[in-house]
């Protein structure tokens, strides 16, 4: 029997979306320092979806191969973080980071290019959640990897349907270049409820500190 989807209720979808831009900010800025040139990544939309349902938002806007950072992570929560682009946006991106080069160059450097942009991304939304959740995390080495978003959301060995992609759409503004993205968090139900929990810890701090603040009250911590 499936077990029933986890449902956050508003101020804990509040408290997640305010949490995953501040790491996403604190990510720009480190980002910003490797480039020297201003940075700007936001992030519209927050949403908690099965596995398959994630596959058919990216299949719906994405015809094209895909190519991803991945990195796993493990402790209080545990899973897989990806930062996921078109591969037809991946050479702009690089370009965008390294500046002018001749298309060779670019071509021979985007793996690696990729690999340190998506550690910066990956580690720094990590790790500043987890900071701000009063938690550590262990976060692998980046790999870069090619497919389709079926391929992508796969963790071998977990059947397609166990477990939630907190799946993130991305823009990213650079040297007058905008790149359009996503990250994406695969986690099990148990690393979920255990989200769960530590949001509605959180939340309780902050509204305990200050009973008049709001989600927005969450950049202060």
């Amino acid at each position: 029997m499936p077990q029933p989807l986890m449902v956050l209720d508003e101020i804990e979808q509040d408290a997640l979306t305010e949490l995953v831009n501040i790491g996403v900010s604190r990510a720009a800025a480190s980002l910003r320092k490797m480039v020297g040139r201003q940075v700007l990544l936001s992030v519209p939309a927050v949403e908690l979806v099965p596995r398959k349902v994630a596959t058919t938002l990216i299949g719906e806007r994405e015809n094209n191969e895909l190519i991803a950072v991945c990195q796993d992570f493990t402790g209080a929560i545990s899973g897989r973080a990806l930062l996921i682009f078109p591969l037809s946006n991946s050479l702009e991106l690089v370009r965008a980071v390294l500046g002018e080069q001749d298309d060779s160059d670019v071509a021979d450097m985007e793996h690696e290019a990729l690999a340190e942009i998506g550690n910066i991304i990956l580690n720094g939304c990590l790790a500043t959640m987890a900071n701000l959740l009063r938690e550590s995390l262990e976060i692998s080495l980046p790999q870069v990897r090619r497919g389709s978003g079926t391929s992508l959301f796969h963790i071998i060995g977990k059947p397609d349907d166990d477990g939630l992609v907190l799946f993130l759409y991305i823009n990213f503004s650079l040297r007058d270049r905008d790149v359009r993205g996503y990250i994406a968090m695969l986690m099990d139900l148990a690393s979920l409820e255990s989200l769960k929990v530590l949001i509605g810890e959180f939340i309780t701090r902050v509204m305990h500190d200050d009973p008049g603040a709001g989600p927005g009250a969450l950049g202060d911590e």
